[in-house]
């Protein structure tokens, strides 16, 4: 009820619009909407394969945009996910702490300032609709480990998959967070009711991670070939999110401050609540160290840790895995309070967790992704007239109205978002990210342009969409002139002489048509099968005794919680 009334609202007002990455998300949903079977996509980089992105989330856009158009589409997923959220996070905070804690722990994942960041600034819907699904998954991972249930076995193993089908880099990365905790979880709980033996705990563990990595590499098995042949070896573009939060403070309001919100209040509390408690303390580390993972290079662990993929990613979302999994501790801290001070500690949690809420949400309204909205359709509507389609364009300051662009024209660009799927030499060279940002990456980004625009008549580039001035002297020296205006003047239309028509590129990297049916099929397939093994009902029902050490309130008088026994 509370993500209804806080959630739906700004999802019907189609907020997450503003964010960075939805317009990116909607795009790779409007290929799978017209070409289901076929993830070649021509729009961008002159060319590239949708298989170097999970398609699992922007698959469910495409199939519920039949009913309520992409961008309500999207909403709805989103909306499915915060749901979800919400009953991951009881289900997930009922193995370490008691029903009560855990659902003030669900509640506070509602409110809490990272997703509402990630929803609605970010835009990460992967990383928003694959955590819910992990989370839902490593109960049936503990059942398994501790009881040695078939089903659990097979809900936990579709799960996991589901949830690469989602997105890679939760299952993962986020998985060595979560997981690893339920497995010292279900040990130590073996060891005090010394119900199964070292040996078979150990089968166990090997059977589900052997069942689970087969699984994932079936079912996204043209994203493993395609990382395969072509694996990431471009030059590493900067994100701010790597960023020493000391030295740069607008980024650590960015992607500290705002995401976490008033839990920066209770982290010594949680820290220390998690270390006192022996069965609590798997949590707590894996917690701490995607805490200190998720301050980019604000620290040196990230880049330890990780190697080359601290280059490669971006940081907000381990503060968001961070997030979830503080809020078990949370959770029971919140319940103690509760329980001794009423509603005298009710109250101030309350504000401060819709405080949170609001700021989170309201962030993208004060840091936008682009400064200026504007309509990109008068550009689409010109380049899809007097043939102007048969030749590739490129757009200068549209910021991620790129995307929104795409998926309304039929033209195609060497420009794109997905930074994982460019291949050209100009864009993968230089460390810059999006030409159509290309000022914002420094040198970088303006090398990689005037090395695209020399070779516009290898690409069929004709037709340069500019909307900041401030790239019309590189134009000019370029050879380009200007040759139209739209929306008022505010858009200039630059063409360059002599370009001849765009021609297919880049089809030696097209999946064959086997791996297009296997994407189209498996993913999709996978979410399928995950909701009919979930509703296979349990036959053993869980009972709860109370436990003083795993969550006695703070003030050591009256124990809530418990822990999950057979």
């Amino acid at each position: 009820m509370v993500a209804v009334a806080i959630h739906l609202p700004l999802l019907l007002m189609q907020l997450p619009l503003k964010s960075y990455d939805t317009n990116f998300h909607i795009f790779f949903a409007s290929h799978y909407v017209h070409h289901w079977f076929n993830p070649w996509n021509v729009k961008w980089f002159a060319g590239f394969s949708q298989t170097t992105y999970p398609p699992l989330a922007q698959q469910w856009v495409a199939v519920v945009s039949r009913v309520l158009g992409l961008n309500m589409a999207y909403m709805a997923v989103q909306f499915a996910a915060i749901l979800l959220l919400a009953v991951g996070v009881y289900r997930f905070a009922l193995l370490w702490v008691s029903p009560r804690a855990a659902s003030i722990a669900a509640l506070a994942a509602v409110l809490a300032g990272s997703e509402s960041f990630l929803v609605y600034s970010a835009g990460q819907l992967a990383t928003t609709c694959s955590a819910p699904i992990l989370l839902n998954a490593l109960p049936y991972l503990y059942d398994w480990l501790r009881y040695g249930k078939g089903r659990s076995l097979l809900k936990a193993t579709v799960l996991f998959a589901a949830t690469a089908a989602v997105h890679h880099a939760t299952i993962i990365f986020a998985s060595m967070f979560f997981a690893l905790p339920v497995l010292a979880l279900a040990w130590i709980d073996r060891e005090e009711s010394d119900e199964t033996s070292g040996s078979g705990f150990a089968a166990r563990t090997v059977a589900i991670v052997i069942l689970t990595a087969a699984a994932i590499a079936v079912v996204l098995l043209p994203f493993w070939i395609g990382l395969f042949r072509y694996p990431i070896t471009q030059t590493p573009i900067p994100h701010p999110s790597r960023a020493n939060y000391i030295l740069s403070p607008q980024w650590g309001i960015n992607y500290f401050l705002v995401p976490y919100g008033a839990l920066i209040l209770a982290l010594p509390f949680i820290i220390v609540r998690g270390s006192r408690v022996a069965r609590l303390r798997p949590l707590m580390l894996g917690f701490w160290l995607c805490f200190m993972i998720g301050l980019g290079g604000t620290t040196p662990i990230g880049l330890w840790l990780l190697r080359r993929a601290f280059d490669v990613l971006t940081f907000e979302r381990f503060s968001y895995w961070a997030t979830l999994l503080a809020l078990p501790i949370l959770g029971a801290l919140v319940a103690g309070l509760v329980a001794r001070f009423r509603l005298k500690a009710a109250v101030p949690v309350a504000v401060l967790a819709a405080f949170t809420c609001a700021m989170a949400a309201s962030w993208s309204h004060y840091k936008p992704a682009d400064a200026e909205d504007f309509n990109v359709a008068p550009v689409a509507q010109w380049l899809n007239r007097d043939g102007h389609d048969n030749y590739r364009y490129v757009t200068l300051g549209f910021g991620n109205k790129l995307s929104r662009l795409a998926v309304l024209t039929d033209a195609t660009s060497v420009d794109g978002e997905s930074n994982s799927s460019r291949m050209l030499p100009e864009l993968t060279k230089y460390g810059g990210g999006a030409l159509t940002d290309a000022k914002y990456f420094g040198t970088g980004g303006l090398e990689s342009l005037r090395a695209m625009l020399r070779h516009a008549d290898r690409y069929g580039l004709k037709w340069a969409i500019v909307r900041d001035p401030y790239y019309e002297p590189l134009l000019v020296f370029a050879g380009w002139r200007h040759v139209d205006n739209l929306d008022d003047n505010t858009i200039t239309i630059w063409a360059k002489d002599g370009v001849p028509p765009a021609t297919p590129m880049n089809t030696s990297q097209m999946p064959p048509p086997w791996e297009g049916y296997l994407w189209g099929t498996l993913p999709f397939g996978s979410s399928i099968l995950a909701i009919l093994v979930v509703l296979i009902p349990d036959k053993r029902r869980r009972a709860w005794r109370e436990d003083e050490a795993t969550v006695t309130p703070i003030t050591q008088e009256t124990p809530l919680s418990g822990r999950l026994v057979s």
